[in-house]
């Protein structure tokens, strides 16, 4: 089995090929190929690439699925005894994101047979 952790978004995740993650939203519509190029580690059946800090000619081809915002995370802040008050929503914008392939210097370590559709 043939995995990856990459970092998009600020965040670090473990990714494998034929399933769906949700990540940051990056500049994309749905059903756009997207390639991530910062790979930090892979394993190919045992076979290991550790990068320093990126794995070089590593990339990560992928399929959008769908983008949508989160729930609203309310922030309040208030000083007791002082009647401020502040209440601030938030919604962070994510994208669901299908893997293709893993490449690695040009060779395909990974690919799925039939992509998945949510």
């Amino acid at each position: 089995m043939s995995y990856a952790i990459i970092e998009t978004g600020g965040k670090q995740m473990r990714v494998e090929v034929g399933r769906f993650y949700e990540i940051e939203l990056l500049d994309a519509e749905p059903d756009d190929k997207v390639t991530i190029d910062k790979i930090l580690y892979v394993n190919n059946d045992g076979e290991i690439s550790v990068g320093a800090p990126y794995v070089e000619g590593a990339t990560i081809e992928g399929t959008v699925l769908q983008t949508y915002r989160s729930k609203k995370v309310l922030v309040y802040k208030m000083q007791p005894k002082k009647k401020t008050r502040k209440k601030r929503g938030h919604r962070q914008n994510y994208m669901r994101f299908n893997i293709d392939s893993i490449t690695v210097g040009g060779k395909v370590l990974a690919a799925a047979e039939t992509p998945v559709t949510a």
